[in-house]
């Protein structure tokens, strides 16, 4: 178990729900506008029933918002931030009593600001829990390694931040075994596997997922072993080209220069540099060697066990004094440097018996892990981006499994999420539901609605971007809804016309092939008619751009209630020691980059 420090304080269980209160009371007139669909925008005037104001200003202060917001210096913006979140209770002057539209937008944007996650304080720096967790080990590593084969950089950043995290807590406990739910392709179970030599247990409810995971593990670890191999290459074959070059040297030496050199006394050998005590090697190899040296003490020690395993062998075949370090420290004597070799062969073998099982199954809140790990003992269970209900049933897993010892759970997919009390006019017999979890919003009967949980996880990958969405497209289809119902009598269908924008050429073209797709007769209506409804919504186009984006600008709100009612949860229970949301990610490159995380009392 590693020496740790005290894990840092986060916010207990009712300052949660005060913030929850909060939220809540913002949202239930804000989630109007989270569960309006844009497909029936203009049929059902979506914007004369939920805004009051002209769609021009909307924007003009949408923007205004988001512009202060960057100009102000960040040793300004907290004052700024705490001088208005004094009157925040006064929700009238946001949406109107009576009609409960909205009025004003930059309260609006103020509080959506407000209640995200950041901007509550219910966060824990992922730095300091690293620190706490490892005590006075080696801190983080940093971005400084390049993507993994076979990852592209989102995933490789995910999986190198998150698998830092894991190996921490694995060390905090002394626990080697990992299950990851939803482990997909395996990129999470392989990296812990192979890097930190953990034993993974990948579960997936996708056969073709398993296999693909098996395999590309295989390739995985063939990467791995060849780095290491040229590594190992690359300092041998620099040990080799000097001890040729001494050699070559050695028989051009006159007898006066090498018993100069050894006539000369300790104390002046001392005073002499590098090149002098060391002339039979060219200033390209002390270079060489030089940069070896550098690169092998950048490296923590964690990072020891990839590619450096032989790198200390190259300090035993130079003199004691050949390399001049910085400081006494960096260099190891003979007998560290030996330790260190033996430490490092032992750590790879052991690596190499290290290993990632994938595993076929269908996981439910109720899953009885002992039947599908036959060696289930003290472990940690994680999951990178699992999808709808999984995220909240590994939570639930792990308040009811004594064998686990922490979770750490990145969701996703937020509009998969089933919820309790929506639809309740529809007789269900599930028990066990996504949404909500804890205990005071079951008492408040609280629904988000799937339109709200789906324009969250679209608006989420916008707003990473800095944009909002994608106007034309969501125009076309709109107008088009207009047109089935005025054209065809119909208000609701079954199917969907899916992605056929990026494929058409013109508005008239969009409104062929999708009657088409919904298997309606678009020979009954001419091109006319068509391009009379493009016109008639054309001037109001800009409507629909200001309302989505009040959607972009609303989404971290909805998934900052999901990840508190997780954390409530959590929470709630006994015997959990400690729990917290930690940004794990850079929201950039990730827009779910919260993590669920916690632990049970050590024992």
């Amino acid at each position: 178990m590693a020496a740790s420090c005290p894990l840092p304080v986060t916010p207990d269980l009712p300052t949660l729900r005060a913030k929850l209160q909060g939220l809540l009371q913002f949202l239930r007139d804000a989630l109007s506008i989270s569960n309006a669909h844009t497909v029936d925008f203009y049929t059902e005037s979506v914007w004369e029933e939920l805004v009051d104001l002209p769609p021009a200003t909307v924007l003009a202060a949408l923007r205004k918002s988001a512009s202060e917001t960057e100009a102000l210096p960040s040793e300004t913006r907290p004052l700024v931030e705490a001088e208005w979140e004094a009157g925040m209770t006064d929700f009238p002057k946001i949406f109107c009593e009576t009609s409960q539209k909205l009025v004003s937008v930059e309260a609006f944007a103020l509080a959506a600001k407000y209640y995200s996650v950041q901007k509550l304080g219910i966060c824990t720096p992922f730095e300091q829990l690293l620190v706490a967790l490892r005590g006075n080990q080696n801190q983080r590593i940093g971005e400084n390694q390049k993507a993994v084969e076979f990852m592209n950089m989102k995933k490789s950043h995910e999986v190198q931040a998150m698998s830092e995290l894991i190996s921490s807590i694995a060390d905090y406990y002394g626990i080697k075994q990992v299950i990851d739910l939803g482990s997909g392709k395996g990129y999470l179970s392989s990296f812990l596997s192979l890097k930190y030599g953990l034993k993974v247990y990948g579960i997936d409810s996708s056969n073709t997922n398993t296999h693909g995971a098996e395999e590309r593990n295989r390739k995985l670890k063939k990467h791995w072993k060849l780095c290491h191999a040229q590594s190992r290459l690359d300092v041998n074959g620099l040990a080799l080209k000097m001890a040729k070059e001494r050699k070559v040297q050695n028989k051009v030496k006159n007898k006066a220069d090498i018993e100069e050199v050894f006539n000369n006394s300790p104390t002046n050998q001392e005073k002499m540099p590098t090149s002098a005590i060391l002339p039979d090697f060219s200033g390209s190899v002390i270079s060489n060697i030089r940069n070896q040296m550098e690169t092998l003490h950048s490296q923590p020690h964690q990072e020891e066990n990839l590619c450096f395993e032989n790198s200390f062998s190259l300090i035993n075949l130079l003199p004691i004094n050949a390399v001049e370090p910085a400081s006494s420290q960096q260099i190891p004597n003979r007998e560290t440097s030996e330790a260190n070799k033996e430490r490092r062969k032992m750590t790879w073998k052991s690596s190499e018996s290290n290993i990632y099982s994938p595993l076929t199954s269908f996981i439910t809140a109720d899953s009885e892990l002992h039947d599908i790990i036959k060696d289930l003992e003290d472990c940690l269970m994680v999951g990178l981006h699992t999808c709808g209900d999984l995220a909240p049933n590994t939570l639930r897993i792990f308040t009811s499994n004594s064998e686990i010892k922490g979770v750490c759970s990145v969701g996703c997919c937020y509009h998969l999420l089933s919820e309790e009390f929506e639809n309740q006019h529809k007789e269900r017999t599930q028990e066990k539901w996504g949404f909500p979890m804890c205990h005071y919003l079951k008492e408040e009967r609280w629904c988000c609605g799937r339109n709200a949980r789906m324009s969250a996880c679209l608006a989420l990958e916008r707003v990473a971007a800095g944009q909002g969405l994608p106007t034309e497209s969501l125009f076309y289809r709109a107008v088009l809804q207009d047109i089935i119902k005025d054209c065809y009598g119909i208000t609701k269908c079954d199917r969907h016309v899916g992605k056929i924008y990026s494929k058409c050429s013109s508005f008239l073209d969009y409104v062929r092939r999708s009657l088409k797709k919904l298997g309606l007769d678009e020979s009954k209506l001419p091109e006319k008619i068509i391009m009379n409804y493009y016109e008639k919504y054309k001037p109001r186009m800009n409507e629909l751009e200001a309302f989505n984006m009040l959607k972009v600008v609303l989404a971290p709100c909805i998934e900052t209630l999901i990840l508190l009612d997780r954390l409530c949860y959590l929470k709630e229970q006994e015997d959990i020691a400690w729990s917290a949301l930690v940004k794990l990610f850079d929201p950039v490159k990730s827009p779910r980059c919260y993590a669920v995380i916690a632990l049970k009392k050590q024992q």
